[in-house]
């Protein structure tokens, strides 16, 4: 079990070996759960949520939002529901399935997202260029990145999907991009 605290608050979190940052809550997920702009109400999708960290962590600091988060990794879907009891979180779901499969009748106000990198380019791209139907008018998309993977590319894509990027943070060798729905 790993224990940590983000913007101040404590959380628990069972993880396993075969998901993603196992024995902490790496780097970018904590940049982008430090940094990430949530709206006080209406729906947050946490795509490919490993075991859970940006999804409970958004229900958390927000209570009246509804967070669905996805994930292919049958065990990451097991361990994020059995993480949302242990943070007694009682806003949020986690559906299981491929990129936006699981969730394609829902629109979202918020989209986060630290990519599989591992599953290559073009699946984070793929998250990128599909976000846009299930976002509504004006939602925020938000996606975590190593400086040196996409850091130089990524921005561009997002700039002609959304027509806009900005960097929201950075820090060790990460970057948290933000785009929002016009």
């Amino acid at each position: 079990m790993v224990q940590t605290r983000l913007r101040g608050e404590i959380f628990k979190f069972l993880t396993a070996s075969s998901v993603f940052s196992k024995k902490q809550v790496d780097l970018g997920t904590r940049l982008l759960i430090e940094t990430m702009q949530l709206p006080e109400t209406g729906a947050v999708l946490d795509l490919g949520c490993g075991y859970g960290a940006v999804g409970i962590a958004a229900a958390s600091f927000k209570p009246g939002l509804h967070v669905v988060m996805t994930d292919v990794n049958v065990r990451a879907v097991q361990l994020a529901r059995k993480n949302l009891k242990i943070n007694k979180l009682y806003n949020a779901e986690v559906r299981y399935g491929h990129l936006y499969e699981p969730i394609k009748n829902l629109t979202f106000n918020s989209v986060l997202s630290n990519p599989p990198v591992s599953a290559g380019m073009e699946t984070v791209k793929a998250i990128i260029t599909q976000a846009p139907l299930v976002m509504t008018c004006g939602a925020t998309f938000q996606m975590v990145i190593r400086s040196k993977i996409g850091a130089k590319t990524l921005p561009s894509v997002f700039n002609q999907i959304f027509g806009n990027c900005q960097i929201l943070a950075r820090k060790s060798g990460y970057r948290v991009l933000i785009a929002q729905k016009q």
